[in-house]
């Protein structure tokens, strides 16, 4: 399973992009903003939850997460991040520095963009992904830059 994730914009500190399971889009994401810089550590130019995870490929886990719950979908060793989450939420207050599945929809704050339909868009993400976990395979998140 083939798990990628490609941002496409960062407007007023909200990234929007795109989920793909094996090719085929899954649901629109929505992060913090993307303050990578090349050569610059995550330590130098982080805010705490305010800034999207670094490019690279993680591994998926299951976690039990005091606010989210069991099964909860995580992301393992990200530099300079603990308790990245992949869940649901609408606008980036709703992310500190996580990963928001849904569809796509514009802001009436005009502030970048937000998700809709989130609850829907994690159950059939998880229906997906929990399976294939807990059958022991490993599944990957490749998240990329525009």
């Amino acid at each position: 399973m083939i798990v990628t994730l490609q941002r496409k914009f960062t407007m007023h500190d909200t990234t929007l992009g795109e989920l793909f399971i094996d090719g085929v889009k899954e649901c629109d994401t929505l992060e913090d903003g993307i303050r990578e810089k090349p050569g610059v550590p995550v330590s130098a130019r982080k805010i705490p939850g305010q800034t999207a995870i670094p490019v690279g490929t993680y591994r998926v886990v299951l976690v039990h997460s005091p606010r989210f719950g069991p099964d909860t979908l995580s992301l393992e060793n990200v530099p300079g991040f603990s308790h990245i989450r992949i869940h649901a939420g609408n606008d980036d207050a709703d992310t500190e520095g996580c990963i928001l599945v849904g569809t796509a929809a514009p802001d009436p704050q005009g502030d970048g963009g937000n998700v809709v339909s989130s609850r829907d868009a994690l159950l059939k993400l998880r229906a997906k992904l929990l399976p294939v976990i807990r059958s022991g395979e490993d599944v990957h998140l490749t998240v990329r830059n525009p």
